[in-house]
């Protein structure tokens, strides 16, 4: 803000000149006290100036109706949704999001510096905030390669551009307790400069989450529990209540969500496909199953607004009052959550389910293949069960990160030399094969609940370093998918019988695509239709929990480039032992 729009700002508050809109007898949503009240709003160029009687030069009447702050999604990472930036803001703003604050570090584990610069540049003069974190774990953990490696000394100058806000979640709880010196260096670089450090704290004992927030790592994503919480707002972080397309806590956290406490907490997607969004919404449907499971809709609102503002430092943004920016939505319903139009810094954006004006620019962009894997043949995916007695299996659990790890007898399978993916026992063979610097790294495991009856599944989505994992009942198809992934330059395919039944090409990083979302509904609305072709029983995303098959921060059991891992343990395992 100039000092001439803060003088102008005062005196039309003043009433000394007249407001630019004037929204009258509606009824605000006040998230600092939890309650509603009726009044007129004035807005003078893209700030809210008043609460009261005003008069502007356009005035419009919505009695009967609701306004609330726009919506702010706490912790994304929309790389995710398959999508660049200029496009994703696009079905967001739909949803009444106007402000996001995402982690790159999906681009980041392909890309490096680099891809945290597109996403960046990507977001860049449109009607919608995007607000960054700086990846703090490039890769993840030692125990996989990534496509880049980001030290402190990296991530620094980064801090200087003012859409930056702090570090992102740290999940090499390892390095943190160790203090490995440029773990620290990350950390102790965000603590001079007094920017929030986000958490990921899945299973951590109470031990662990201390060590967090005496490192003033400040908010979490990872809770499972409302138990969970507690113990983490009792200890002064905020905890981000997330609902994903694969991670859906909401409905076991809201429990432990009370006016005590929810000042506390915030709303996020972490990771959702744009379709996912599409169909059920995004941080609006967060607050519609708030409400439903208890919440009043005033919370609710409070969550996905000024808390993740203040949590942030978003200064001027999250509620409907003088001198705060006037992003808002017009909502035909607050029990229901129904919205009707949204407002991006004083200016319609979006009326009656539709944008007011769609940005339809092209962005060219630049960047060499990713794909980077050697001419694979089915020996590559032999498991040899001689001389052993036991194999770990990791055990999916529909709609969460977490995985059990499962032990069965040798003597329990039909070849008891190699192991061959069973569709009967619903046990089939997974690989991640390292895709960015062709080190022809294969690791190799046994997986249980993905339910293929044939065929195979591959993508180049596979948190965090996102190699390329696939998984099939046989392998000949597995290295027939391979070798589309490759051919295409990165996405999901599914193959059945040496046949490609169906795909989805994702050329930037083997992440998202420059395509238009209503290109990218239909290539995943045809994978998940076909997908029942090859596995009728499936009901969760296979393609996402396949993609979190590979993250070795999250329990039980887990598999990279370089084998099977004992997350619990923090260590390496053989497949059969």
């Amino acid at each position: 803000m100039n000092k001439q729009t803060y003088i102008e700002n005062i005196k039309a508050s003043s009433k000394q000149i007249p407001c630019d809109l004037v929204i009258k007898n509606i009824t605000i949503v006040d998230v600092f006290q939890n309650s509603t009240f009726v009044s007129d709003v004035a807005i003078h160029g893209k700030y809210i100036v008043g609460l009261g009687k005003y008069s502007g030069l356009k005035e419009i009447d919505y009695t009967g109706k609701y306004i609330c702050p726009g919506l702010v999604d706490g912790h994304a990472h929309i790389e995710s949704s398959l999508l660049t930036p200029r496009e994703y803001y696009k079905t967001a703003l739909l949803h009444g999001i106007t402000s996001i604050i995402i982690d790159p570090h999906e681009i980041a584990n392909v890309l490096g510096i680099d891809g945290i610069k597109l996403m960046i540049n990507l977001s860049q003069n449109i009607p919608f905030d995007f607000y960054f974190m700086l990846p703090s774990c490039v890769p993840s953990t030692s125990f996989e390669n990534s496509g880049a490696i980001l030290k402190s000394s990296h991530l620094k100058p980064l801090y200087e551009n003012e859409k930056v806000l702090g570090l992102a979640e740290v999940m090499d709880i390892h390095s943190l307790l160790t203090c490995e010196e440029d773990m620290i260096n990350k950390l102790f670089d965000a603590y001079e400069k007094d920017v929030i450090i986000d958490g990921h704290g899945a299973g951590f004992d109470l031990d662990k989450l201390n060590a967090y927030a005496s490192a003033y790592i400040k908010t979490d994503h990872e809770c499972h529990s409302y138990e969970e919480l507690i113990e983490r707002v009792r200890r002064g972080m905020y905890v981000h209540i997330r609902e994903g397309t694969v991670a859906k806590n909401l409905k076991e956290l809201v429990k432990g969500v009370s006016i005590h406490n929810s000042r506390k907490l915030c709303l996020c997607t972490d990771d959702k496909h744009i379709d996912d969004i599409l169909k059920y919404g995004s941080i609006d449907n967060s607050i519609r199953l708030c409400i439903k499971h208890g919440l009043n809709p005033e919370i609710s609102i409070q969550m996905a607004t000024l808390n993740p503002c203040e949590c942030y430092s978003l200064k001027r943004k999250g509620a409907i009052a003088p001198g705060y920016i006037a992003d808002f939505l017009i909502l035909d319903s607050l029990q229901d959550f129904k919205i009707s139009e949204v407002y991006k810094n004083g200016s319609l954006v979006v009326k009656d389910n539709s944008l007011v004006n769609e940005n339809n620019d092209s962005f060219k962009i630049n960047i060499k293949s990713s794909i980077n894997i050697p001419n694979l043949k089915e020996e590559n995916f032999k498991i040899s069960l001689k001389g052993k007695s036991k194999i770990n299996v990791i055990e999916i659990i529909p709609n969460a990160l977490e995985t059990n790890h499962l032990k069965f007898d040798v003597s329990s399978l039909d070849n008891q030399d190699e192991f061959v993916s069973s569709p009967e026992k619903d046990l089939l063979k997974i690989g991640v094969i390292e895709r960015h610097n062709n080190t022809n790294n294969i690791g190799l495991g046994i997986v249980k609940g993905l339910k293929l009856n044939s065929g195979a599944i591959a993508t180049t989505i596979a948190h965090d370093s996102h190699n390329l994992i696939v998984c099939g009942a046989n392998d000949k198809d597995m290295v027939i998918a391979c070798n589309k992934i490759k051919e295409f330059g990165g996405g999901i395919v599914i193959v059945k019988d040496g046949e490609l039944l169906s795909s989805l090409k994702l050329e930037i990083g083997g992440l998202i695509t420059n395509r238009k979302t209503n290109e990218v509904i239909k290539d995943l609305e045809k994978l998940h239709h076909v997908i029942k072709e090859i596995s009728p029983d499936i009901n969760f995303n296979p393609f996402l929990t396949l993609s979190f098959l590979s993250l070795p921060v999250i329990p039980e059991i887990k598999i990279t480039d370089k084998g099977l891992f004992d997350v619990k343990n923090f260590k390496f395992i053989d497949v059969a032992e």
